[in-house]
């Protein structure tokens, strides 16, 4: 189970696993996102490489219009995903 919404300080709330069988769910809502956000990581479970790239095509797009993602609450593993994949260079990320 995966859901990404928008909580009510404007954070983007994830919750359960990012995987590929969610992929489309996630891209389809980060579309939708314009501007500097940022991710609450704090229910989040898992991330696959493909959340991954979900991820990274949205940090793409918009740093290309001045903005960005900034990623909180990320428990330790999902850390170390962002750590070994060099990720942790593309996203200003706060650990939980």
């Amino acid at each position: 189970m995966f859901t990404i919404e928008f909580g009510d300080n404007g954070e983007i709330l994830c919750s359960g696993r990012l995987d590929a069988a969610q992929c489309a769910r996630a891209e389809e809502f980060l579309a939708s996102v314009d501007g500097s956000s940022t991710l609450d990581f704090a229910r989040l479970e898992y991330i696959s490489s493909a959340g991954l790239g979900i991820l990274l095509k949205t940090q793409k797009r918009l740093v290309e219009n001045g903005a960005g993602l900034r990623i909180i609450n990320v428990n330790n593993h999902i850390h170390d995903v962002f750590r070994y994949s060099g990720f942790h260079s593309i996203f200003e990320i706060e650990a939980g």
